[in-house]
């Protein structure tokens, strides 16, 4: 799970850095482990910015004045299969052919394959453990086929068809190329979400905008917009004209549907489904489950006393579910926003100390009731387990604790490191086990079939969502040895520990003004 956004401007005068330093700050959820701002000048010449850290760490007004030009992408980095270093801070270049520059939201599952063809076969150095680097240089490489001292869009569309028979995984990219224009594309399944709009100035001329989610068009002023669709691409030339390809056919519509429950806004409509609405039908489904399966036809509002979700994305699932069993839904944790999502961080004991931080029960909410306590979702069950025992020191009588999502049993292996598969706390577990060692007197699941009903498609080209995570079942199946590689790869990066910090990590390259 990362954030991209790309923008190109009509005024060629005009510096796209402080527009698309905002948008970062929309997106910001997608990625607090680096950010990173690319931006193209007069001439073709590139100016980076790039760092860990979060947005408003790395860019700084100083390093902003240093990003020339009207067009430019920029990426907010969460770390799946690579580690933390600043290296692999994006978006990533390469200076054959022409000039490159992209940022990447999603993982590759035939990253082993991809690393000897480019090694053994075209001799292409990768640095990094990123597969952001590798599609990056086999795009690159197949640009590089045409030997042309200039290409033009026929060119650019052959070369994303030549990666995408090579690349398979989940892949929603922005890119530049030198004294060229921009470029984005969705990968054959349309696993992760990129979306495309216009926006018309005072004078008739148009601006392009490309990122992750509506809400940063929708805060542009880009009143038009569409999603890109899977195994589409779509090029801005620096003069502003505008093409639209489906460069390879449509395997599978299938957004992940890990989007809807956790990852996106709630005011972002992606591929036509509202976050928001979606997410208040988790929380009828939840109510009815816990009506007739759970309590089976008890009176409710002896078991349970109040409604209280766990901040911020499972707010508008648990006030739904409130009203739905007609219960007060009260406000019992109070949420430092300062403090990062902590399932992210790496280490157990940092997840541990940083729940205190991030939460604080007000006991007036839970002593001496029973209380219902409603979640997005239970990844490892560190943050859980430390909420539940929070509630009972502020006086709760009773804990019930309800999941948004099914049960995790399997990895997410397109852009969401969520843990070693031994250690989700639903591994091997049922729901009275994972209750027995969250501390809670229930868990409750959402069902997968519950979930596929709330997320309600406003199109008939999508043919499902990806819910591999739930049921092992990935939509693009999995390379031989690729869950294996990961693991190897988390324990490399962790005897590494590279986590330096912005202030001490910043990349900067290329800074001036016109000429």
């Amino acid at each position: 799970m990362c954030g991209i956004l790309g923008l190109c401007l009509a005024d060629q005068t005009a510096r796209a850095g402080p527009e698309l330093y905002d948008g970062a700050l929309f997106l910001q959820h997608r990625g607090q482990d680096a950010a990173g701002i690319t931006t193209s000048g007069p001439g073709g010449r590139f100016y980076q910015c790039k760092g860990n850290g979060m947005a408003r760490e790395v860019f700084t007004q100083e390093r902003l004045a240093g990003l020339v030009g009207n067009v430019g992408i920029a990426h907010l980095r969460y770390p799946t299969a690579g580690s933390s270093s600043g290296s692999e801070a994006q978006p990533f270049y390469v200076n054959s052919p022409y000039g490159i520059s992209l940022a990447h939201n999603g993982n590759l599952v035939n990253t082993k394959e991809l690393r000897k063809f480019l090694d053994e076969e075209v001799h292409r150095h990768i640095n990094t453990d990123s597969d952001s680097e590798l599609l990056l240089n086999i795009f690159a490489n197949e640009l590089d086929l045409y030997n042309k001292a200039r290409v033009n869009n026929d060119d650019i569309f052959h070369a994303l068809e030549g990666m995408f028979k090579r690349c398979r995984g989940a892949y929603a990219c922005v890119g530049l190329l030198a004294g060229y224009g921009m470029f984005a594309f969705r990968d054959p399944n349309g696993i992760r979400p990129v979306l495309f709009g216009e926006r018309i100035n005072e004078d008739g001329t148009k601006d392009h905008m490309v990122a992750s989610e509506s809400v940063v068009l929708k805060a542009h002023n880009f009143k038009t917009y569409r999603d890109l669709m899977p195994g589409e691409a779509v090029i801005v030339q620096k003069t502003g004209k505008v093409e639209f390809r489906q460069v390879i056919p449509i395997k599978n519509y299938t957004p992940d549907i890990f989007e809807y429950v956790y990852f996106a806004r709630p005011d972002s409509i992606l591929d036509g489904i509202s976050v928001y609405h979606t997410r208040l039908e988790m929380g009828a489904k939840l109510a009815t489950h816990l009506k007739e399966k759970t309590f089976k036809g008890a009176d409710i509002s002896k078991e349970i006393d109040v409604v209280i979700p766990i901040p911020d994305t499972s707010r508008n699932t648990a006030l739904e579910c409130a009203a739905q069993l007609k219960l007060p839904f009260r406000e019992g944790f109070v949420k430092n926003t300062y403090v990062g999502r902590t399932f992210i961080m790496a280490d157990q004991k940092k997840r541990v100390s940083s729940v205190r931080r991030k939460l604080n029960a007000m006991e007036s909410e839970f002593k001496g009731r029973n209380v219902l306590l409603v979640d997005d979702s239970i990844v490892r069950g560190t943050t859980s387990k430390e909420i539940i025992q929070m509630a009972r020191e502020a006086g709760a009588n009773k804990v019930y604790f309800a999941s948004a999502a099914p049960a995790i049993r399997h990895n997410h292996i397109y852009g969401i490191d969520l843990a070693d598969t031994r250690a989700l706390v639903a591994f091997n577990r049922t729901e009275a086990e994972v209750a027995e060692y969250l501390g809670a007197d229930k868990v409750v699941y959402q069902t997968l079939e519950d979930l596929l009903e709330c997320v309600q498609p406003h199109s008939d080209k999508i043919t499902g969502f990806e819910v591999g995570v739930f049921n092992g079942d990935y939509i693009t199946g999995v390379e031989e040895g690729y869950l294996e590689e990961l693991e190897q790869m988390r324990a490399r990066n962790k005897q590494l520990n590279g986590n330096a910090k912005a202030e001490v990590d910043i990349g900067i390259y290329n800074l001036g003004d016109y000429k």
